[in-house]
C-alpha cells in the first residue's frame, strides 16, 4: 500500500477540489497530510519540506510572475470602464447585416479583449450580458449563440499577453533548465515570457481564424441558425469604427510591441499597458479625448527618444544641448502625467479604480496562494516518489516520445473536466515537461500545444469555468444544455488547431525563432 501513497494523494487531491473547498487550501491540506502520513510510514524524509521556506521566497522574488498582478489591472481597468460594451456595440453594428455577422463581431471582439486584458471571466460576463440578448433577438440558435460567445471569451488564454502564458513560461523555463541540468548540462538557458508570447501569437490568430471559418460556413449551410440582424442596427461611420477600435489596438500594440521588440520586460510592458487603460478609462467617462490623446502621444513620445538618446543630466560634461534635450523630456513627463492625473482623477470619483483594484487583489491572491500551496504539494508528491513514477510512466510509454506526448495532453485534457488550469500548470505540467523535453521536444513548441490543451479546460463540461461565467450572465432563455450543446463544436476546433500546429511546428516556433 505504501508504494501506492504518491498516487492515492493525487487522487485525494481531485476529492478535495472537488468538493468545493477553496482550491489553494485544499492543495495545502492534502500536502500536508500525506507529509505526516510519509514520515509515519516511514517512506518519506520530512527534512525535504525544508525547502518548502526557499519556495515561498523564490515565488515572491520571481520577476517573471510580478507581471501578473499588473496585467489583471489592466484588464480590469479596462473591463470596469465599459469599453467592452463599446467594441461589442460598433462590432456588431459593423457585421450585424451579414449572416453570422453578429457572430463574427463577437469572436473579433473577444479577439482584441483578449490581447488587451486578458481575463477569460470578464469577457465571457460582458459578452453574456450584451451580444448574448442582441444575437436571441436576431434569431440566432442559442446553443450556437452560447456557444460563440463562450469561446470568444477564452480566447484571453491564448493570445497574449494572458495569465496562462505567464505562468506556462515560468514552468516551462524551469523545466527546460531541469532537462538541461539532468542531460549534465550545466552552463543552461533560460526561457523568457517574451519567447511565449511571440510563440503563441500565430497559433491564436489560427484558432480565431478556425471560429470564423466555422461560423462563415455554418451560416451558408444553416442560415437559420444565424440569420442577418434586422433590428434596426445603423452601421457605423469610419470615424466611430476607429474610436472604438483604434484605442485598444494601440494599447495592444505599446504592449506587445515592447516585449516582443526587447525594448521592456513583461513587468515593465504591463505598466505601460495599465496606464494606456487608465487614460482609455478616462476618455471612456468624459475627459476631453483631445486631453488623453496629447498625454498619450507625450508619454509614447518621451519613451522613444529617452530610449534612443538617453541623457544623464547628472554627468559634469554635458553641455547645453543635452540640457536642453532633458528640459524637453521633463516637458514630455508633464504633459503625460497631467493626463495620467485627469484620468485616475475620473477614475477615482466613478469608482472604477476601487472595483478594478478589488478585483485585481482578489484575483493575485487567490493566483499567488494557488502556487505558493502547489509548491508545498509538489515536495510532497516528490517526497513520495511521485516523480520517479511519472517519468518511468512516460518513459515506458509506447511509441517513444510521441506516444508520451500524446499520453500528456490526453491527461491534461481529461484533468481539464475537473481542474483549474492554474493548478494544472503548477501541479502537472511541473512533473511530466522536463522528462517530455529530456526526450526530444521543443519547449516553446510544447508549451504552445499545452496551453491551446489548457484553454480548452474552460470550455468541457462539466465544470469549465467559462460556462459557469456565461450561465451566470445569460438570458433566462439560455439553459445549460444550450451552453454544453453549443461549445462542442468549438472543442471540435480546438482540437483541429491542436493537430495543426503538432503537425507545422513551424506556427509556434518561427515568431520567436525570428525575434529571439
Amino acid at each position: 500500500m505504501t508504494q501506492y501513497l504518491d498516487l492515492i494523494m493525487f487522487a485525494a487531491l481531485m476529492i478535495a477540489v472537488l468538493s468545493g473547498f477553496p482550491v489553494s487550501f485544499s492543495i495545502a491540506g492534502v500536502a500536508v497530510a500525506f507529509a505526516y502520513l510519509g514520515w509515519t510510514l516511514g517512506v518519506m524524509d520530512v527534512s525535504l519540506l525544508g525547502a518548502l521556506g526557499q519556495r515561498a521566497y523564490g515565488l515572491i522574488g520571481n520577476q517573471v510572475l510580478i507581471a501578473i498582478p499588473v496585467f489583471v489591472l489592466m484588464g480590469a481597468i479596462l473591463e470596469k470602464s465599459k469599453i467592452a460594451e463599446e467594441l461589442l456595440d460598433t462590432m456588431g453594428r459593423s457585421f450585424g447585416q451579414l449572416r453570422g455577422g453578429l457572430g463574427i463581431s463577437v469572436v473579433l471582439v473577444g479577439a482584441l479583449l483578449a490581447a488587451s486584458t486578458g481575463i477569460v471571466g470578464a469577457t465571457v460576463v460582458a459578452m453574456g450580458m450584451i451580444a448574448l440578448p442582441t444575437m436571441l433577438r436576431a434569431g440566432y440558435n442559442p446553443s450556437v449563440a452560447s456557444g460563440i460567445v463562450c469561446t470568444s471569451g477564452t480566447l484571453g488564454q491564448i493570445i497574449p499577453p494572458s495569465t496562462l502564458l505567464i505562468i506556462l513560461a515560468d514552468v516551462m523555463s524551469n523545466a527546460f533548465q531541469q532537462a538541461q541540468y539532468e542531460q549534465g548540462r550545466f552552463s543552461v538557458e533560460a526561457l523568457s515570457v517574451g519567447q511565449f508570447f511571440a510563440a503563441a501569437m500565430v497559433p491564436g490568430l489560427l484558432l480565431v481564424t478556425l471560429y470564423l471559418l466555422y461560423i462563415l460556413i455554418r451560416g451558408t449551410l444553416r442560415p437559420g441558425d444565424m440569420p442577418p440582424a434586422q433590428i434596426g442596427l445603423a452601421r457605423p461611420d469610419t470615424r466611430e469604427v476607429m474610436a472604438a477600435i483604434l484605442p485598444p489596438v494601440l494599447l495592444i500594440f505599446a504592449v506587445l510591441g515592447a516585449i516582443l521588440g526587447g525594448v521592456a520586460t513583461p513587468t515593465e510592458a504591463a505598466s505601460v499597458g495599465a496606464i494606456g487603460a487608465l487614460l482609455m478609462a478616462g476618455r471612456r467617462i468624459g475627459i476631453n479625448p483631445k486631453l488623453i490623446v496629447l498625454g498619450a502621444a507625450a508619454l509614447i513620445l518621451l519613451g522613444i527618444l529617452a530610449g534612443s538618446y538617453p541623457v544623464r543630466l547628472q554627468r559634469n560634461d554635458i553641455g547645453p544641448f543635452e540640457w536642453s534635450v532633458g528640459a524637453f523630456y521633463g516637458l514630455l513627463a508633464l504633459v503625460g502625467l497631467g493626463a495620467v492625473f485627469l484620468a485616475l482623477r475620473a477614475t477615482i470619483r466613478e469608482r472604477i479604480i476601487h472595483d478594478a483594484l478589488t478585483s485585481t487583489l482578489t484575483m493575485t491572491a487567490m493566483i499567488f496562494a494557488t502556487i505558493l500551496a502547489a509548491g508545498f504539494f509538489s515536495l510532497v508528491f516528490i517526497g513520495l516518489g511521485g516523480e520517479e513514477r511519472v517519468a518511468r510512466l512516460l518513459e515506458s510509454m509506447p511509441g517513444g516520445p510521441t506516444g508520451a506526448l500524446v499520453f500528456v495532453m490526453l491527461i491534461v485534457f481529461v484533468l481539464g473536466f475537473f481542474l483549474d488550469f492554474i493548478e494544472i500548470s503548477v501541479i502537472v505540467l511541473p512533473l511530466v515537461a522536463p522528462t517530455l523535453i529530456i526526450m526530444g521536444h521543443d519547449p516553446i513548441w510544447l508549451g504552445v500545444l499545452l496551453a491551446i490543451n489548457l484553454q480548452t479546460s474552460f470550455l468541457t463540461p462539466p465544470f469549465g469555468f467559462s460556462l459557469f461565467y456565461l450561465r451566470a450572465a445569460a438570458p433566462p432563455e439560455i439553459t445549460t444544455g444550450h451552453i454544453y450543446q453549443g461549445v462542442v463544436p468549438f472543442i471540435g476546433l480546438q482540437a483541429v488547431g491542436i493537430f495543426l500546429i503538432w503537425a507545422l511546428p513551424f506556427l509556434a516556433t518561427w515568431l520567436p525563432g525570428v525575434l529571439f
